[in-house]
């Protein structure tokens, strides 16, 4: 399995927050036969652990990418059958119509987001965004019909599968952090072929879109030296400032600011330079949203950083990344972790 088969498997999953289940068995099988050694935590993060060669207590170094994914849920069942529901995550409405959804009741059910066609509109309707209390799912059931397979609560999540656009750029859901979790998949590959002193912890967390829960207990429970989070930035695109963005294909982006121990960044910045990747700077002057605002903060304190790779379409059924950007990022870290040893405690001290 190569890392765009991993993450095409990621991504035809559901992995709504906080039902992570059935993407976490297909982590753990990957990160576990690359790590040697997996485990889950009581929340559900898939935790792998590559020993490393030193003495012990070694450093560890805990990198850590979220594999829930934003979804819906049922809200009411109405006459004829039509399908009510609110958002789990930050679920960007305006690219809800059309949109072709999975209900997970009693059994799976395809249904489409409808609207009313533009036809049948008022001439104000027109001039107004579509509100979520318009919007309906037709799964194509009566009412009797529905009530008998789906209920109030049940999850719903977008069906689409991954798209190859050309080159190394590929589109799907949930890129956002199913991605992140395909650069544990490189780093640990990489890092089987690397000589490594320091003890890697790959992790994948659950509930970061509902508020990094995964990462608040999974690095309580690590304790780690160094926290990295991956997740991803915003890639450039039509209409946005290129002082928001990050090139597509350029390589990872590092985030500066205060969530970012800047002696983490610089020996993430000295192994971009000895491998000769390119690196991208994320300005990053309040909360970053990552994992790593939680993990900063855990116990009593880690230090941390970010890497992220470049994203179009945030939030959306069609994030657009590429996937040599998501290799860059995974070789990047297996080299940092190869080069960390026992002195790092010292360096990363506050004087």
């Amino acid at each position: 399995m190569d890392n765009r088969e991993f993450l095409r498997s990621l991504v035809q999953e559901a992995g709504i927050s906080g039902y992570e289940d059935r993407v976490a068995d297909i982590v753990a099988d990957e990160l576990g036969r690359l790590a040697g050694d997996v485990r889950r935590d009581k929340l559900g993060n898939v935790i792998a652990l590559k020993r490393g060669s030193g003495p012990e207590p070694r450093v560890k170094v805990m990198v850590a990418a979220h594999m829930d994914e934003i979804g819906l849920m049922v809200t009411k069942i109405e006459d004829r059958g039509f399908i009510r529901f609110t958002t789990v995550g930050g679920v960007d409405q305006r690219t809800l119509p059309g949109q072709e959804v999975v209900v997970h009741g009693e059994q799976p059910l395809v249904g489409i987001i409808g609207v009313k066609p533009p036809h049948l509109l008022s001439p104000e309707e027109r001039q107004k965004a579509m509100k979520m209390e318009e919007l309906f799912i037709d799964v194509g059931l009566n009412e009797e019909e529905a009530r008998k397979v789906i209920r109030v609560g049940d999850l719903i999540s977008l069906r689409r599968d991954l798209v190859e656009l050309d080159g190394s750029f590929v589109a799907g859901k949930a890129l956002d952090d199913r991605a992140g979790v395909t650069v544990l998949r490189q780093c640990l590959e990489d890092l089987n072929r690397l000589d490594h002193r320091a003890d890697l912890y790959a992790v994948a967390t659950v509930q970061e879109e509902v508020g990094l829960r995964g990462a608040i207990v999974s690095t309580y429970g690590i304790s780690p030296d160094i926290g990295i989070a991956i997740d991803v930035c915003h890639g450039d695109m039509p209409g946005v400032s290129p002082e928001d963005t990050s090139e597509m294909g350029k390589g990872p982006a590092l985030a500066l600011g205060g969530n970012v121990h800047p002696k983490v960044r610089e020996r993430l910045v000295a192994a971009a330079g000895e491998l000769n990747i390119n690196i991208q700077t994320e300005v990053a002057p309040g909360a970053t949203g990552t994992d790593a605002w939680a993990m900063q903060v855990v116990r009593a304190g880690v230090p941390t950083a970010v890497v992220s790779i470049p994203q179009r379409y945030m939030h959306t059924s069609v994030e657009t990344l590429s996937l040599a950007d998501v290799k860059a990022a995974g070789r990047l870290l297996a080299y940092f972790v190869a080069l960390v040893d026992e002195g790092i405690r010292e360096e990363l001290k506050w004087l």
